[in-house]
Order: C-alpha cells, then structure tokens, then sequence
C-alpha cells in the first residue's frame, strides 16, 4: 500500500492544515522533504500500544481511529484523527511508548517523518519548538473543553456539539440540496456513542430526536445535516 508520493488531494490537506500551515515555508519544505507517505486499507492497525515511538505522523486522507482496550477485551474508540492533524509525537518527546492503538478507518494515507528526521529538524529549525509548544497547548484546551462539557452538558448538547464537528471536518454537500451536509466519515452509532461516553441506546433516541426537529436525517449510509443552525441551537443550550 505504500506510494512514495502524495496525491493533489492529500497534499492540500496537508498543506491545509491549521497548525502545520503557520509554520515557516522553510521548515514545511524540510518536515515534506524528508516525510514518507503509507497507506491502509479500512481496518489496517497502524501503530499498536506498546510499540516504541519511531515516527511523527499526519493523517492525509480519510482518518485514524485512536482507540483503547478495555479490561473485558472490548476496543473503545477514544477519538478519530482528520486530514491535515499531525500526532505521535508526545511518545517521541518523553521517549515512552506508545499508548493507545491507532487504526486505519476507511482507506487512509498517512504521511511519517522518521523519529531521527524529527530531532534533525528540531534542531535546524528552533521555531518547531515554539511550534509544537503551541500544537500540544491547543490539544491541552481541547481536552478540558471536552472534560468540561462531559460534566456540565447535556448528552443532547454534547452530540450536537460532536455532530457540527464531524460536518466541519468530514462534510460533503448533498447532491439533491447543497444546503444539507452529509458526513462523510462512516460511523455505527456504537462508535459514536463511545466518543461522547454514552450508550448507543441514548445516542439513538437523540438522533431520532434530532430528525423529528428536522435538524438531521438518519440515513443507511450515515447521517445527514439538515439544519446547522438548529444543531447549534441544541449544542448551545444547557438544559
């Protein structure tokens, strides 16, 4: 599965990336330079925990499912790295290894940056530094917002709130109507309800909630957003 180069599409989603779009052009042609480019088909483990940290890795096309397993033997998804997100390199800063497995979730394209590639460019470039200072402080927000809205949210604001995330990150305009979203990322409500720390059965009577207030519609092939604003509505609401 492995190709040496990326196409147009994956390297858009590179290049467009939040975080890695700040830098310097000098310091994204050398991280490109010395990157290479892995792919999987749906399913495919990617690193598993335990492994030693080797590589630096983005995600460049369909997504990563990083997940856990629990005392009974049951995997539990923790979250789903997008196009564009860089990650693995806490395990190569601390020297630990690995904690938690990482799945391919579709047919994915993973682009690597060997783990002597990235202490090369750190100290070349002294600005990835300040860079990944600020990589690791956004991802440190993210989890106390998520922490927060666990103990003050409403299941129903919660899975609005992850829903309007999704069409950010995975939305694809409908064809019969340019206004709905459908998300593109496949997820069983099982995986859904694990990512909001609920149980499927909760998650399926709000989602049916949801498409009686014509806010999405439940489809076989997934979920489509009708209405962003009535999402909005309920992810703002605390009641």
């Amino acid at each position: 599965m492995d190709d040496p180069i990326l196409n147009i599409e994956e390297r858009e989603a590179i290049n467009a990336g939040r975080w890695f779009s700040s830098l310097s052009p000098s310091l994204r042609h050398d991280i490109l330079r010395c990157a290479y480019v892995k792919r999987y088909k749906d399913g495919e483990l990617i690193a598993a925990r335990g492994d030693p940290p080797e590589e630096w890795i983005a995600c460049a096309k369909g997504a990563v499912r990083v997940s856990s397993t629990s005392i009974s033997g049951k995997q539990i998804t923790l979250t789903y790295v997008e196009p564009g997100i860089w990650f693995g390199d806490v395990s190569i800063f601390d020297g630990d290894r690995r904690t938690h497995d990482a799945y391919a979730h579709g047919d994915s394209t993973i682009l690597c940056v060997a783990k002597a590639d990235f202490r090369k460019i750190l100290a070349t470039h002294v600005e990835l530094y300040e860079a990944m200072l600020r990589l690791h402080a956004r991802r440190i927000r993210q989890l106390y917002g998520l922490v927060e809205d666990l103990n003050t949210l409403p299941l129903r604001a919660r899975l609005a709130k992850q829903l309007l995330h999704l069409v950010r990150s995975y939305g694809v305009p409908s064809l019969s109507d340019s206004r709905e979203m459908r998300i593109g990322l496949q997820l069983a409500q099982e995986e859904l309800a694990q990512l909001l720390g609920a149980s499927r059965q909760r998650v399926n009577q709000e989602l049916k909630a949801m498409e009686r207030e014509e806010a999405i519609r439940i489809e076989p092939g997934g979920l489509l957003v009708r209405n962003r604003e009535a999402l909005l509505r309920i992810a703002e609401s605390d009641n």
